[in-house]
């Protein structure tokens, strides 16, 4: 699908405009010929940026307006979606979406962080900024899930939970650190995708489970990194250097054991091809699945809890000396 171009893919565009200027001329062979040549060497611009991503240019893809988003994947990969609303405290969090579905025949329940497309969506989806309800009605469909024993497929998209006075007042910090807990114990196989931003408590809230996939230029961090050049330099500019800091994307959380899996995403990112996109994640989530659920409980539970306990240690060479 057409999506607006990035800062980096400038080149791209000045391709694109003559193309443009092509195409408003009269319909000959040489000018189809011209065509054909300028869209081979746009994607091979475009394979030549990708491969030599910088952390923030990561940032940017992950961000990207056109990124397929939870129900994007949901309308693809999932039938008979049947949405849970509500936590049964306070309201209906928008900005996270729950359902019993199937996958491939097998009966399961999504859930995942949902931004909008226009303005409208966005500010009923609050931006994909989730409130302590989001997560409170997460973990109640997570529970409903254990109690029918079926597995739980989570796709994470957030910058982060929303930090607005209401959500501090209705407990977002007990909300995400109740749900950490319970998702280390729930019975129920889990597999997360991280599909975009993975935003600090507000990703992680989501994020405990038995495989956790993260697409190729998907980003997974504890802050933003405006957030954390504001906080360490006083200077939210220096949000590349920040990024670059953070080891936020997929190659680095891979060698650094907190992801399991980096899924291929097509030239020029998800955004730029659903269809490919959507099949690269529906082969690595069938794999992942069937490996969790073949697993019996106590030994699902026992590797993920050692999982997360493993999460920040220290090289045996640096622990060694210290």
């Amino acid at each position: 699908m057409a999506s607006e171009l990035l800062e980096f893919e400038e080149p791209i565009g000045v391709l694109q405009k003559e193309i443009e200027a092509l195409s408003m001329m009269p319909s000959t062979e040489q000018r189809a010929a011209e065509i054909a040549s300028l869209e081979r060497r746009i994607a091979q611009i475009r394979q030549e940026l990708y491969a030599n991503l910088s952390a923030w240019q990561r940032v940017l893809v992950a961000r990207h307006p056109n990124r397929p988003y939870t129900l994007d994947y949901v309308d693809r990969l999932f039938s008979d979606f049947d949405e849970i609303h509500g936590d049964r405290r306070y309201a209906d969090d928008q900005a996270i979406v729950c359902g019993f579905a199937r996958y491939r025949d097998t009966p399961v329940l999504v859930c995942g962080h949902q931004k909008g497309r226009d303005t409208k969506s966005k500010v009923a989806r609050n931006f994909g900024y989730a409130r302590p309800e989001g997560y409170r009605k997460a973990l109640r469909a997570m529970q409903l899930a254990e109690k029918f024993r079926r597995p739980v497929i989570v796709f994470v998209d957030t910058p982060a939970a929303y930090p607005g006075i209401e959500s501090e007042e209705r407990g977002i910090a007990e909300a995400i650190a109740f749900n950490l807990r319970e998702m280390a114990v729930l019975a129920a196989p889990i597999v997360v995708v991280i599909a975009g931003e993975g935003g600090s408590g507000g990703a992680l809230g989501l994020a405990v489970g038995d495989r956790i996939l993260m697409q190729e230029f998907a980003v997974y961090s504890v802050i933003p990194p405006e957030g954390c050049a504001a906080i360490l330099w006083r200077d939210a500019a220096r949000k590349v250097e920040a990024a670059e800091a953070l080891k936020i994307t997929a190659p680095d959380l891979l060698g650094r054991g907190i992801i399991d899996e980096i899924i291929p995403e097509p030239n020029g990112g998800a955004h730029n091809d659903w269809d490919a996109a959507v099949a690269s994640v529906d082969q690595a989530l069938s794999r992942a699945l069937a490996e969790v659920v073949a697993l019996d409980p106590d030994t699902r539970l026992e590797r993920r809890y050692e999982k997360f306990r493993r999460m920040g240690r220290l090289g045996d060479e640096i622990a060694g000396g210290a």
